[in-house]
């Protein structure tokens, strides 16, 4: 089936999505022709290990034709960004970064803290990667320049109330109650701009001669309050190093490797200045280039972005790069300029990135490697504690879950060194218990894994140095009896809660063992426990939710397992099959008129 479809690809461009064997989508790409580049992963030659792994996977493929490579472009950042394939370079989700925006788009202007840059006409200023700076640089704003800080609808509140105590105190002019005109008080927030723009020297210059005059005068107290704003201004200003004389905004993007591991910087340069920085810590890079890296962290990253600076400079060049350029031109309706700097003061700045990618990537190796230590530490208390024969590096945890003993599913949860390895969780239905019998069902699950590891099944070959169930001493019977036929010596124990659903203690076929709470050990059996169960319970749901589905369908005549997977593979979901037309659901590939019709009459409630 598979070598047909690549042997059948169009020569368009568009997307193509692999599949595993149980139809997980885990990778996506785009092509500017779909054949030549679907066919080069199955052609000899050599391919980094990650590439590799990742064929030895792929077990289905799917592809969307698109009219343009742009157009294939943004449709494999969406598509990464909703499934998240295992075998792309994947980020964390936007995480919303706060900007300040001054409503100059109001009649009496506001400064406020936003998440999102929209299109309404007020000034954004950021993103800053700490709220914390963004609310003590307006508050800063408000108190220099006596802004207002209620959250009255001016004009139409104006007169209605007395000032409130921040205009007794001098710290708001009380447009409210008309103490300052309109323009007067606009003229107030040209000079906020100026100053979030990073030009502090008119202000400072101002409210030094303001101090002057008021310490001549003989009014200290306000001479005191103008002297606490020049050190507010001070400080913030030291926080915020100058690192270009061209204004302006700018992205700079710079990485270092350590073998499989990555470090990404993003430093903000806004106005000249450094408003933030974001670091990404890419693992098991798998020898990918440079290139690659930043061309696949480009993409996804500013898939994601709310805001775009028209400047980004980079470390190395990227792949389709001025298709890049035009995509983001297009989302942010605006020309968008990547470049790779060589000399003169962008590569300085670019260069002060690679510094600290490589600062940080030594920081995390470090950490790393301390938290390893400390993993290690603790498995060896763990055999101490449990006088095994060996170091368990690989520990297995088992757990049934199901509904009144219906929808019964079985599941293993793997954790090395100390740390879940989820590639190696698996999940059983149960096929030969009836019921809710949780001691035939952790037999059936343990006999299933082992058997499959003696075989040299793919994925199961790894036995573990230490099984745990979670459950008592009827739980590890029955896994022991599964040993015992396979003449395996793997230490087994039962997790067991107490009346609060804590764990509490180990127990063997015969006997207990209390573990001493608030140890390093403990907290490793409770997190593995508590991981156990919540994949048991998450496996159920989606068994459970899958089976129900599979019964609404299978109650129409004519629709077999080969046609509700086309539905749903089409459909997505019941709800759409059920909100389909006739017309819609004949233009699945596989499903008649007169079947369609069917379906329709069924959801419909005609039949």
């Amino acid at each position: 089936m598979l070598t047909e479809k690549i042997k059948n690809l169009p020569t368009n461009p568009g997307v193509y999505l692999m599949y595993d064997s149980d139809g997980v989508i885990i990778y996506v790409g785009k092509a500017k022709n779909l054949k030549n580049r679907v066919t080069s992963y199955f052609r000899g030659g050599s391919h980094t290990p990650k590439v590799s792994a990742m064929v030895s996977n792929i077990a289905n493929l799917d592809y969307i034709i698109t009219d343009s490579e742009l157009e294939a472009l943004v449709l494999e950042c969406n598509l990464i960004k909703k499934h998240r394939p295992k075998y792309n370079i994947l980020l964390k989700d936007d995480k919303a970064y706060p900007f300040i925006k001054v409503t100059v788009n109001e009649e009496y202007p506001r400064i406020v803290l936003a998440r999102r840059v929209e299109n309404d006409g007020a000034r954004y200023f950021g993103p800053y990667l700490s709220s914390f700076v963004v609310r003590e640089t307006i508050d800063l704003a408000k108190k220099v320049f006596a802004i207002r800080s209620c959250k009255r609808n001016l004009p139409r509140d104006i007169g209605k109330s007395r000032p409130c105590l921040n205009f007794h105190i001098g710290q708001c002019t009380a447009p409210c109650d008309n103490r300052i005109s309109q323009a007067a008080y606009r003229a107030l927030f040209d000079q906020i701009i100026t100053f979030l723009e990073g030009d502090q020297s008119g202000i400072v210059s101002s409210l030094t001669e303001q101090m002057r005059q008021a310490s001549d005068n003989l009014e200290f107290e306000r001479a005191a309050r103008l002297r606490d704003k020049l050190s507010a201004i001070d400080r913030l200003s030291q926080k915020q190093k100058i690192v270009s004389t061209t204004q302006g905004n700018q992205d700079i993007i710079a990485l270092a490797q350590d073998g499989k591991t990555v470090c990404i910087q993003v430093f903000f340069v806004r106005g000249g200045k450094v408003s933030g920085r974001e670091t990404h810590i890419v693992k098991n890079a798998d020898e990918a280039s440079i290139t690659q890296l930043l061309t696949d962290f480009v993409k996804q990253y500013y898939g994601m972005a709310t805001f775009i600076p028209k400047n980004i400079l980079l470390q190395a060049e990227i792949e389709d790069m001025p298709l890049i350029e035009q995509w983001l031109s297009e989302k942010c309706r605006g020309s968008i300029k990547i470049t790779v700097p060589q000399r003169g003061e962008k590569a300085a700045i670019l260069n002060m990135a690679m510094r600290n990618a490589t600062e940080e990537l030594a920081l995390h190796l470090i950490k790393s490697d301390v938290q390893k230590r400390k993993k290690s530490s603790v498995l060896f208390a763990l055999k101490d504690l449990l006088s095994l024969p060996a170091f368990p590096m690989r520990i297995e945890a088992y757990d049934i879950s199901n509904t009144s003993g219906s929808d019964s599913v079985g599941v293993c949860v793997v954790f090395e060194n100390g740390l879940p390895k989820k590639s190696g969780y698996k999940k059983f239905n149960i096929r030969t218990v009836e019921g809710a019998d949780d001691y035939e069902s952790i037999k059936e699950v343990v006999y299933r894994r082992i058997s499959n590891g003696v075989e040299g099944e793919q994925g199961f070959a790894e036995l573990p140095d230490l099984l745990l169930i979670d459950g008592g001493k009827g739980q590890v019977q029955k896994a022991l009896e599964v040993l015992t036929f396979f003449d395996l010596d793997i230490p087994v124990y039962g997790m067991v809660k107490d009346d609060r659903h804590r764990t509490r203690a180990l127990v063997t076929a015969d006997a207990e063992l209390s573990v001493k709470m608030q140890t390093a050990v403990f907290n490793l059996l409770t997190t593995i426990q508590d991981e156990v169960h919540r994949f048991a319970i998450e496996s159920h749901r989606k068994k459970r939710k899958k089976t129900a589905i599979a019964s609404e369908l299978e109650s129409i005549e004519g629709v077999g397992e080969k046609r509700r997977v086309l539905l749903l593979k089409h459909f997505k979901t019941v709800k759409a099959i059920k909100n389909a037309t006739a017309d819609e659901l004949a233009a699945v590939r596989g499903i008649d008129r007169k079947t369609a019709e069917r379906i329709h009459r069924y959801f419909a409630g005609s039949v």
